[in-house]
């Protein structure tokens, strides 16, 4: 799966490579974000060779870690796996599937402390899950990065729109204004799109939407059967209805996550498991709320408010069945579930900064509510995100009186423009929020 655009991850795997202190790399992420085509590709453009290894197809090579944990023997199994000479420094070692050979994951704390020359990278689907299962992982002897779905200036460069994202990264917002209804109806592609990279490759080689929404069903079903076959069986059931349920929770207009949604009499107890196997599977964001804007945020989570979103915002489409004209030309009928895809396509750009950490406040009477709310560097930062050209901000407005932040953001369809409270910022340029 060889794009047009690098991943936006490309240099921070060179500066792991080029690092005196390098560990081992795990490479966490939902299935089907691109973990493995990264690893190739990496090895491909950086290494002599890729001595590459799959666990969940090679059955032969899970036997090897279960006698001891000697890497003279493991290099030597894989060798002769790959048929190729592995030399450090020189090859790139993928363990890809690693959550399903027991003992993979142990030997990279070997690898680390007993032959650290070696290059090792490891990603695994469920990873997530078999972290907490796993209580012997060594702890501080591997590197982490985590992988999400295509963001919107990623997907800009896949679609072979490198000149619109070189304008955008420019901030020459006068020119950019010139360009806007490119810039939408782009965007309104990456809503039913997505970006999940193969949905991404589909669209750039074809421009199918039938075939995008084709795959996107292959995806979800996929997740299902991973439910059944990897999650514990009396937990399964609430899965299902905790994941089925969130479009129905992001349509409300207070987006809250109300257990008597999925089922009457539902209660936090009883889904708190499938809610922690989602969020280990990359599935679903959790955002919490604050209830104080204080630094840091962290110190004021109220862990019993808060909003899920899905890992994608084509996928969050296609499990309500949008259909590409309602997107592209809108329906009156379309209005309202418009903002919880507006909602969620701002969530997951702003989850693949990992300098930011979001949340969202809300006032204790409920007269008030932000959008997101993050902590970049020492400021507290408000985001109120508007689906159309709205441009009315009465929460926004209320936060601002009562804390003062030394910056707002609106995010909707309207032009950039920086008044003396508040900056609108154009959705299709929420990527240029650090760099305000």
């Amino acid at each position: 799966m060889y794009f047009k655009v690098k991943r936006t991850e490309a240099p921070e795997l060179i500066k792991w490579k080029n690092s005196n202190s390098r560990k081992p790399l795990i490479i966490r992420g939902a299935r089907q974000v691109g973990k493995t085509w990264l690893m190739k590709a990496f090895g491909q453009e950086e290494y002599a060779q890729c001595a590459y290894v799959n666990f969940e197809s090679n059955k032969a090579l899970k036997n090897i870690f279960e006698d001891d944990f000697n890497i003279s023997r493991i290099i030597t199994a894989l060798q002769i796996e790959t048929g190729l000479t592995i030399e450090a420094g020189n090859t790139l070692i993928i363990l890809d599937e690693i959550q399903e050979a027991p003992g993979a994951l142990t030997s990279l704390k070997y690898f680390h402390e007993n032959a650290p020359e070696y290059h090792v990278i490891s990603a695994g689907s469920l990873l997530g899950v078999a972290l907490n299962r796993h209580t012997s992982f060594p702890v501080g002897k591997v590197d982490f990065l985590d992988l999400y779905p295509l963001s919107f200036t990623e997907f800009l460069e896949a679609a072979g729109e490198k000149p619109l994202l070189d304008l955008l990264k420019s901030k020459d917002w006068g020119l950019i204004k010139t360009f806007r209804l490119k810039y939408i109806q782009l965007l309104k592609q990456y809503y039913y799109i997505g970006g999940m990279p193969e949905a991404v490759l589909s669209f750039t080689g074809n421009n199918d939407f039938i075939e995008v929404r084709a795959i996107q069903k292959r995806i979800l079903a996929a997740y299902e059967q991973d439910f059944s076959k990897h999650a514990p069986n009396e937990i399964v059931p609430r899965i299902r209805m905790l994941w089925n349920a969130i479009p129905a929770q992001l349509a409300k207009e207070n987006k809250k996550f109300v257990y008597g949604v999925i089922k009457q009499g539902a209660r936090a107890k009883d889904y708190e498991l499938a809610m922690s196997w989602l969020i280990d599977c990359g599935l679903i964001h959790k955002v919490n709320r604050v209830n104080k804007p204080g630094i840091p945020l962290k110190a004021y989570e109220d862990f019993s408010a808060f909003k899920l979103f899905m890992v994608d915002v084509g996928l969050l489409g296609a499990l309500v069945d949008i259909d590409i004209k309602t997107l592209l030309n809108g329906n009156d009928l379309f209005e309202e579930f418009k903002g919880a895809l507006t909602e969620q396509f701002v969530l997951q750009q702003l989850a693949t900064d990992k300098e930011l950490t979001v949340y969202y406040w809300s006032a204790e009477n409920a007269t008030a509510e932000i959008d997101f709310l993050i902590q970049y560097s020492s400021q507290i930062i408000p985001i109120e995100v508007k689906a159309e050209e709205n441009l009315k901000a009465k929460s926004l407005k209320v936060f601002c009186e009562k804390y003062k932040p030394a910056m707002a953001i609106r995010t909707s369809m309207s032009d950039f423009r920086k008044e003396d409270w508040l900056t609108n910022l154009p959705l299709y340029a929420i990527s240029e929020l650090s760099k305000l």
